[in-house]
This record gives C-alpha cells, structure tokens and sequence, in this order.
C-alpha cells in the first residue's frame, strides 16, 4: 500500500522542536478528533471525494461532514475533553471549528438529522453551539444534553445543568433532568413534558461520560482530547536520558508505533496519518516518539500547543522504516491493518503481545496494567466477551478477563511471537489514573 523509505539519518530533533501545523494554524482554523467509531460511520471531508469510511482517530477539520447509518455510533472529542457523540441515523456538519485573537475556541456543530449528546466541560471560556432545525444551543459553561431532531419534531433534554434553546418562538430553558419538544409543523412551538424518558442510547451515553471521567482524572499531560486512552491503556517507564516516557501495554521491544494506520487526504492540509490503535492520537499529534535499545518505543510529551500530525520519532536504528506519506493520489492510504471499526460482536477476544491495545475496546477489561503482566509471561490471554450494550435492552456490559487463561498456542496467534517473553510496556504505569 505504500512505498517504505530509507531513512539515511536518525532524526534529532526533540517534542520542543515542534513543525507548525500547516495552513490551519494561519487562518486559526482547528482539528479534532474522531474518538469513537463503531459499526458503519461515513465522513465527508469536504475534498470533493463525498463520502468515504470513516475510521478512528481521522482528524475533524471545519467543513467536515460525518453521518452514522443503521448500526453506526461515533464520538467527537474537541481538545479540551469535551464531546459530542451521535446515534445511528444521523447526520452532523462541523460548520465552524475557530480560534479567535485571544486564543479562545468556538465550535458549530450542526444536526441535520438523528440524535446527539454533547458534553460540554465548559473548560478556559471556550464556545459551542448546536444547531438543529430552527434551534441554536449556545454554550459558554457546563452542560450535558441530548437532542433528538427529525422532520416533524424536536426533543431536547438536559442531563446535567441547565440549557437555553433559542428559537423563533424565543428562549426556552431546560432544567436538569427536563425535556422540551418543538413542533416542527407549528413554527417550532415548545411544549415541556410531564416526565423526564429515557432513550435507548442514554446507557452508551453514560458509559463514555464514566469513561472519560475515570481515566483522564488524573492526566499528567497539558492536552486534554485523548487523555483518558493514554491512562487506560498504556502507563509511563522511565527512558535513561530521556525521563518518563508513556507506553502502551501489550507491545514489547519488537513493536513499532507505526506498524498499523492509514494516510487520510484533507484538502489544504494534504495527507494527514490516523493511527489504527484505540489510544493513537495525542502520541502522534503532539511531542515525539523515542526508541530506546532494551526498553522499545516511548513517547515523550512536549509543545502543547504545536499540531505535529505526522510520522515524528528519535533514536530508531538504521534498519527501521517508517511509512512515507503518499504522493500523487487523493484518496485513502492503508498501512499494516489501517484503521479498524470496533463492532463489539465478538464472543471473546485474544489479547496478543505486540497487539499494543488494538481490539479492546476502551473501558472494557478494567485495569489492562494486570492483563499486561499476564501478556507478557504466556504471550497471549484470552478474555471472554460479556454482551455489550444493545440499545434494546439498556444493558450494559463488557470484557470480562479470566486469569490464568492463556490462549491455546501463542505461537501463530496474531502478533504473540514478535517479541520474547518477558518483555511487556509500561512496567511502571497505571500509577497516574
């Protein structure tokens, strides 16, 4: 799929020698990310291409159009942590992703159709707003809400804070736990329900809310967007000469950083790499990637406020070969596995060493820090799949490990036998969650 290049010279620049981020940065424009994608999810980058598949940890540029079909569910995460995911069916437009003079960021977002929630942090006097049918929710503080918009009607309701819907017919406030319909047909006149009522998606809501909240509580990083991947499923060792460094668990010496990913075209921007792992993006946006002989791959933290989105890395030896970005094509460039969709569907799932995380799906197996040390003695575990969350049934669920449950061979299981036993990532981390 791509053309492997020799790198004649070990890169020695550091995270504080940062590239500025490319056309963005000049007209103050902003990238996000796509945190969360599962089952058939679309995006539209405004390339001219139309829609393509949408995979994980694509860059969200302005103009972006991202829509869900009868299975699809997706996450947005904006850099401050803040989120907004949509439910099958729908259809989001980011109008305008701006930064003003002063730094400050706003954010519109507009429903076309289906269901979204935000979760807005209300972080540093950031904006958002929402536009849906004849609405706008402007936000300059914390909310956390659901809008449901169709051709007939509209239902907002309010989890958290109160929310101000304006509208032709004026100013509508919901309290927490309230909900408000607008009639379509009937120049959007609210209607306040008797009852708060729940959505079938109000649980896979909840679970991202717990999610972020739990593991980015305690991030040690000046970024916010990707925080709470770094504390889930890797942990920090420390890099003789270079200090705390993060790494994901299930790695090992043998593996790279840039095994499995894909080159996605943005226009103005030219390719842009999106990393196949569920924790892919602040390690490959911000600071740098070091190797080190004995102790792997490491990514150092560094330059907050340079994008480095790309291939960035330090120390390799001479035999190693990044992936190049493409030249002469439009289109989508796969590398190693590309960018997987996590379906949930499996029954039980083998967690290989050399895996680095890919195929578990965030939250699911609780503290991977005691898998990882399992990993690395057997070279392969495998865990059990309790059902996942079915919006029929508002069950929510997920992998349970079995200790002691090694996988029938390690040998020919996926990556178990690309790195000698014993050697396992993050062998200090976990203590920052």
């Amino acid at each position: 799929m791509y053309k492997p290049r020799f790198h004649g010279m070990v890169l020695t620049a550091v995270a504080c020698a940062l590239f500025a981020l490319p056309a963005a940065a000049e007209s103050q424009a902003r990238i996000v990310r796509l945190s969360d994608v599962q089952g058939g999810v679309q995006i539209d980058k405004n390339s001219g291409l139309g829609f393509e598949n949408a995979f994980l940890n694509l860059p969200i540029v302005q103009g972006t159009q991202l829509r869900t079909r009868g299975t699809g569910r997706a996450e947005i995460e904006f850099e401050d942590g803040s989120t907004l995911r949509v439910t099958p069916n729908t259809t989001v437009e980011f109008s305008t992703l701006g930064l003003n003079d002063v730094g400050k960021r706003f954010s519109t977002v507009n429903l076309v159709e289906g269901r979204a929630y935000v979760d807005w942090l209300g972080k540093s006097g950031d904006k958002f707003a929402l536009n849906f049918s004849q609405e706008k929710v402007e936000l300059t503080q914390a909310a956390h809400f659901r809008v449901g918009a169709s051709s007939s009607a509209v239902e907002v309701a309010s989890f958290k804070n109160q929310v101000e819907v304006v509208g032709p017919s004026g100013t509508v406030r919901i309290d927490k736990n309230k909900m408000v319909s607008f009639d379509v047909s009937d120049n959007d006149r609210s209607t306040v329900a008797k009852s708060f009522q729940a959505d079938p998606y109000d649980e896979w809501d909840k679970q991202s809310v717990n999610y972020h909240d739990q593991y980015a509580r305690n991030n040690p990083t000046p970024y916010g967007y990707g925080s709470s991947d770094l504390s889930y499923y890797g942990g920090y060792t420390n890099f003789p000469g270079y200090g705390m460094l993060w790494q994901p668990y299930f790695a090992g010496v043998g593996w790279n950083p840039f095994m499995d990913g894909a080159w996605s075209w943005y226009p103005g921007m030219g390719y842009m790499w999106a990393s196949a792992y569920p924790w892919g993006w602040m390690p490959y946006n911000y600071g740098n990637w070091v190797y080190a002989q004995g102790l792997g791959w490491g990514w150092q933290t560094g330059g907050s406020n340079g994008w480095r989105g790309g291939i960035h890395y330090v120390g390799a030896s001479g035999d190693f070969h990044g992936p190049v970005e493409p030249r002469g094509t439009v289109t989508t460039v796969v590398v190693g596995r590309g960018g997987p969709v996590m379906t949930g569907a499996a029954t039980s799932v083998v967690v290989n060493r050399g895996s680095a995380g890919m195929g578990i799906s965030r939250g699911s197996l609780g503290n991977l820090q005691h898998l990882n040390t399992q990993v690395a003695k057997t070279g392969s575990v495998e865990v059990h799949a309790a059902p996942q969350f079915a919006a029929s049934s508002f069950h929510a669920g997920g992998f349970g490990y079995v200790p002691g449950n090694p996988a029938t061979s390690s040998a020919g299981a996926g990556h178990a036998s690309a790195a000698p036993a014993g050697h396992a990532s993050g062998g200090a981390g976990g203590g920052h969650r």
